[in-house]
């Protein structure tokens, strides 16, 4: 599985129904292990960014199903990178030329 830190910020839309974003964190659950993910944590945060999850998905490709379902919602924007451990992270750049 491989691991994204996906920063969601809420639209016009998203803000106004601020008072669904339980139901929304439930159907995102549910989305999320469709494409054969795990949801590993989700914040609703202060700051720069409404919400932040950790989310573990078989592929990139599962990921950006993902991301497109919940912009093309139009409740949120999403900003996603990819996340290494610590011993992930150790092993590429050893291995780096």
């Amino acid at each position: 599985m491989l691991t994204f830190v996906c920063y969601l910020n809420w639209t016009d839309q998203g803000a106004k129904a601020v008072k669904d974003a339980v139901k929304r964190y439930e159907a995102t659950k549910t989305l999320i292990a469709g494409l054969g993910g795990r949801l590993v944590c989700c914040y609703v945060t202060t700051g720069q960014y409404d919400v932040v999850l950790v989310v573990e998905m078989p592929t990139g490709d599962a990921m950006t199903k993902l991301a497109v379902a919940l912009t093309s919602r139009g409740n949120a924007r999403t900003t996603t990178v990819r996340a290494f451990s610590p011993e992930e992270f150790g092993k590429l750049a050893a291995e780096a030329p």
